[in-house]
């Protein structure tokens, strides 16, 4: 859309110069004006102010006036479209509505920024969405920027490799950053740079070639995602055992409230006095009707179906399964 504008304003600007420099020629020529006086009458005759003339115009002046004022009736009205379109877009609406984004932004703590809006990054969106998750996108397409940011969406256009990018999205106050750009190399240097600006911050990166997974952890990314390499792990489990994977896909961790199976809750919801109990003692499974499947340790180790004696310590959490009912009731009852 830029482009377009700046070739429509060259042309007009060009047509503008061209007109401009044949009456000024023309006067200077036919009527053996001064270089003044031949600018003065382009002027009063491509604005048709209604000025008198220098002097009476002979015959070939009168024809040429008439054909200077008919073709600049044509190009100054071009042009002054053009530069009116290109100057509202650009400075006032344009800037009205990056101004109006920033402030939302600015307002924003602990927030999701998603770098990249292709397939994966509209996935990412799409997941917070259903959780209601506060997020910006990074994104290098004006025109997709455009579009969403006139749905009300907090959509930055810039290149996500660049600090004052990322510090726009609200890096040092984001509690999370998914790298999903296109490029392996381009995901490498976000998660170094954005590493080193926040240190606490949580950042999931997608790879394309395994051989990118160990670099992007080196880099500091906390998880690496291989969508290839899982969607060609879940097709053959199809064929390896397709009860089993049929019965995990209907579990749903997203939605409506009429469909979610799955639901994480982290300690202080299930133990809000603060005190370390076991699982047993929480009694969730007749308060709620889910049970519980797994335990996020505070050091980041998962404990499948964990013993009921198994204490909860502070900063874990614990993942539960049940029909949607029985989900429902558990947020309702913890406020998740």
């Amino acid at each position: 859309m830029r482009r377009l504008f700046k070739s429509k304003l060259t042309l007009a600007v060009t047509l503008l110069l061209i007109i401009f420099s044949v009456g000024v020629l023309g006067y200077k020529i036919l009527s053996e004006y001064s270089w003044v006086d031949a600018f003065y009458m382009t002027v009063i005759t491509i604005t048709t102010v209604g000025y008198g003339t220098i002097r009476d115009l002979s015959p070939s002046e009168k024809l040429f006036t008439s054909v200077l004022i008919i073709c600049s009736i044509f190009i100054v009205g071009y042009a002054f479209s053009v530069i009116t379109e290109y100057l509202l877009s650009k400075n006032n609406i344009g800037n009205f509505k990056r101004k109006k984004v920033q402030q939302k932004i600015d307002v924003l703590k602990d927030h999701i920024i998603v770098c990249g809006y292709g397939r994966n990054g509209k996935q990412a969106v799409h997941k917070l969405e259903a959780y209601k998750k506060e997020y910006v996108v990074i994104e290098m397409n004006e025109q997709i920027v455009t579009h969403e940011q006139e749905g009300g969406k907090l959509f930055i256009e810039g290149n996500a490799v660049e600090d004052e990018v990322l510090l726009q999205a609200g890096l040092e106050r984001a509690s999370t950053l998914i790298c999903a750009l296109p490029s392996d190399a381009d995901n490498l240097f976000v998660v170094l740079s954005a590493r080193q600006l926040k240190k606490d911050l949580k950042i999931i990166s997608r790879a394309t070639e395994e051989t990118s997974f160990q670099k992007l952890k080196l880099a500091g990314a906390d998880n690496v995602i291989l969508p290839d390499k899982i969607g060609g792990d879940h097709m053959a489990n199809l064929v390896v055992t397709p009860d089993l994977v049929e019965f995990l896909d209907n579990l749903s961790v997203s939605g409506s409230a009429d469909s979610i199976n799955v639901e994480q809750i982290p300690f202080e919801k299930v133990c809000p006095n603060g005190i370390e109990q076991a699982i047993e003692l929480l009694d969730i499974r007749r308060k709620t009707g889910c049970s519980i499947i797994g335990y996020k340790a505070p050091n980041g180790n998962y404990i499948v179906n964990p013993e009921p004696s198994l204490i909860v310590e502070k900063d874990s959490k614990l993942i539960l399964i049940g029909r949607p009912e029985q989900i429902e009731s558990l947020k309702n009852i913890y406020n998740v």
